[in-house]
């Protein structure tokens, strides 16, 4: 039988059957996670309305942003790529840190969200689908292949998204089920 105890940030209690983990307490609290998410959203605001890198030849120099870059594969005829790119690029990862936003404003003052049952169902879809990783190590690779016949620099949005990579992967190590875990009177939504 399992007897809940009070647990320090970053322990986790286990069953001593199998080894499972029953309950873990996160080393961030609720207001450092909400300053980490409110963090994220400063950085892919950056990200998206400043240029990714600039490329120069012959004195002619060229920069564009996540949105130009988009907006090109579409004229181009790349629909099915240019909205994979806007679904994973744009649209999850800014669901996911309004998600987080709306989730952790709330928690900080100890309530529970408008929608609260409805909003952690649609986090936990939005998850799989945050992929700036995979657009940071492309462009680090296109701007390696672009030397040879560019001067290529990097700009702000680059490091906005690699700042949004590293944190978008600190939030998938947050346990945001213990938001389920708030005081009685508050489960009724």
């Amino acid at each position: 039988m399992f007897r809940r105890c009070a647990l320090g940030p970053g322990e986790s209690a286990r069953c001593s059957c199998c080894g499972a983990v029953l309950e873990k307490v996160p080393r961030v609290s609720v207001r450092g996670m909400l300053a980490l998410v409110l963090t994220g959203l400063a950085l892919f605001l950056i990200a998206n309305t400043t240029a990714i890198f600039s490329l120069q030849m012959g004195g002619a120099r060229h920069s564009a942003t996540a949105f130009e870059v988009i907006s090109t594969m579409w004229s181009d005829h790349f629909y099915i790529v240019a909205l994979v790119v806007v679904l994973t690029l744009v649209l999850a990862p800014l669901m996911k840190i309004l998600l987080l936003c709306w989730l952790l404003f709330f928690a900080v003052r100890g309530r529970r969200a408008p929608g609260f049952k409805w909003l952690m169902v649609v986090l936990h879809h939005v998850r799989p689908w945050t992929m700036i990783e995979v657009f940071v190590l492309g462009v680090l690779v296109s701007i390696v292949k672009a030397e040879l016949y560019f001067t290529v620099s990097t700009s702000p949005g680059l490091f906005a998204y690699a700042g949004i990579m590293i944190l978008i992967t600190m939030y998938s190590s947050f346990d945001i089920r213990m938001l389920w875990d708030l005081p009685l009177e508050e489960r009724s939504s």
